[in-house]
């Protein structure tokens, strides 16, 4: 039983590495698309970020309250940056369907189906980013799945975009109602929380909203800025 044990605890152990090293790597992509890379793929770092990155402490998990403050602090875009939480978790695949109690400041158009929205699909208009039907739409929209499909707007009953109260369900996306799966070859997660410019208090309850319904699903997590070096919080 020992040893069976002790197997056990080294294959999590190893798995949580693999996570890990998975999530830093994520964060370091998310960098170098920002800054760029020099000859032989070495990363270039602007003053800015070299700057603001000596004022995060890489080993220290920060309570939310302080990692928001601080990442407001190192945030160096001179737009309204878009705050992420990037995660690890135990497993790939869907996690769940979550409403933040705050909006992210990213609007939502959702339309509801009818003879009008499949002719513009049809015509190739696609300007909306979710599609919400009535069951008795579902046979007309099936001849553009192919369409549909491959950009994640194919309503389906799983997600609740298939229903009897199109109505209901539109106010939900529009609120900022969203299903978090993991990426496809990682358990993952990439997660808008917001923007700078929010209040701090609302960030904050959103951000403790998201970590306390993966209490027993997430391994850590850090937060980020469009333009900052990230932020490892206490999960």
């Amino acid at each position: 039983m020992g040893s069976k044990k002790n197997v056990d605890m080294s294959a999590n152990e190893d798995k949580i590495k693999v996570v890990t090293e998975t999530e830093n790597a994520v964060t370091e992509e998310k960098a170098s698309k920002k800054t760029g890379f020099g000859a032989g793929n070495q990363k270039i770092r602007s003053k800015k970020y070299k700057s603001t990155r000596a004022r995060v402490d890489k080993t220290k998990k920060y309570p939310v309250k302080e990692a928001v403050a601080l990442l407001k602090t190192v945030s160096y875009s001179k737009f309204d940056g878009t705050i992420t939480l990037d995660g690890v978790v135990k497993e790939t695949g869907k996690i769940g369907t979550f409403s933040l109690p705050h909006s992210t400041g990213k609007s939502i158009k959702v339309v509801i189906v009818n003879d009008e929205i499949i002719e513009k699909i049809a015509a190739g208009k696609i300007d909306f980013d979710a599609l919400v039907t009535a069951p008795a739409f579902m046979p007309k929209l099936a001849k553009h799945a192919r369409v549909l499909g491959p950009k994640g707007l194919m309503p389906n009953p799983k997600n609740g975009t298939v229903t009897a109260k199109p109505e209901e369900k539109k106010a939900e996306l529009e609120k900022g109602s969203f299903d978090l799966k993991t990426e496809k070859k990682a358990p993952v997660i990439h997660v808008t929380i917001g923007k700078i410019s929010m209040d701090d208090k609302k960030l904050i309850e959103n951000i403790n909203y998201l970590i306390d319904k993966l209490k027993d699903k997430v391994i850590q997590a850090s937060i980020s800025a469009s333009m900052s070096p990230s932020v490892k919080v206490e999960v």
